[in-house]
């Protein structure tokens, strides 16, 4: 059960840093013409939601112990 808990805390972190780059990147007022600045931050936020993602079922399909 403690490698479950390390696990999703370690899902969490990633996705966390995904949603700051996200979010920061929405707030500004050049969003509607995206630059090369942008869309590299737009793919770093995606890898971190893949990450977190792929942590999150990774914690899930493990058979937990009894």
């Amino acid at each position: 059960m403690g490698n479950f808990k390390r696990l999703t805390g370690f899902s969490f972190a990633p996705l966390f840093v995904g949603m700051i780059g996200l979010f920061s990147l929405m707030q500004k007022p050049r969003f509607a013409a995206i630059h090369t600045v942008d869309v590299v931050q737009l793919l770093a936020s995606g890898a971190c939601f893949g990450v977190a993602l792929a942590g999150i079922i990774i914690a899930l399909r493990r058979p937990r112990a009894s």
